[in-house]
């Protein structure tokens, strides 16, 4: 029982692409900061996570027959860590918790739309956006919409570089996430427009994005 346990918690760990989600997860404690109490950033880091969790595992729910024929065994439905009973389960808990909690939190009701239309955005790409050439849009919103959910329920407006900064490292994480399952993904008709694109492209691309964001991050704390 203690070994099944342990094996359901690490593949919803797994399924939630666990790396990205912390990550999202600490930035969004740091931004969250410069606003609020360390305890309020906490609540509302914590809100962001299990709204990650949904778009994390909707991602490996949706995938799961491409991922099957592709036989990617490091995804837990592929290896049967985990069934897709478990998954729909944990997603509806999530979701109705991620309301919940963002509801509570400091967020309030104008921070919790912002974040659900995050949400919202993340799904339509796990949906259908991702084998379009609009791929990058849901990056765009999903990735913009969250200084902005936090800076409104503190009743302000992010800066503008902040915001940018978000939209083009998430821009670039994008060209970037999709080239270690870009061949399989073109064999299964999955054409984003990275996957349009070709590898070589789409990285000249995510470093471009990137030194963008590099670049705005600097300008703008050094701009007197």
């Amino acid at each position: 029982m203690r070994q099944s346990i342990h094996s359901l918690i690490v593949g919803l760990l797994k399924a939630s692409h666990f790396g990205p989600t912390v990550l999202v997860v600490t930035i969004t404690y740091v931004l969250s900061r410069t606003q609020f109490s360390a305890s309020d950033s906490l609540f509302i880091a914590f809100a962001i996570l299990l709204g990650q969790f949904v778009v994390g595992w909707s991602n490996d729910l949706i995938d799961f027959p491409r991922d099957r024929v592709a036989k990617r065994l490091g995804k837990p439905l592929v290896a049967a860590t985990i069934t897709q009973s478990t998954l729909k389960i944990s997603i509806g808990t999530a979701l109705l918790s991620a309301l919940i909690i963002s509801l509570l939190s400091p967020l309030g009701v104008s921070g919790t739309a912002i974040h659900f239309l995050g949400l919202l955005s993340a799904t339509a790409y796990n949906l259908k956006l991702k084998s379009t050439l609009l791929s990058v849009v849901p990056y765009i919103v999903s990735f913009g919409a969250l200084p902005w959910a936090i800076y409104v329920a503190a009743g302000t407006e992010p800066p503008t570089w902040i915001v940018l900064g978000f939209v083009l490292f998430a821009s670039a994480f994008h060209f970037l996430n999709v080239l270690k399952d870009l061949d399989s993904d073109v064999d299964q008709d999955v054409m984003g427009l990275p996957q349009v694109l070709g590898r070589q492209k789409s990285i000249l691309i995510a470093l471009l994005l990137a030194g963008l964001g590099i670049l705005d991050v600097v300008l703008a704390n050094f701009r007197v």
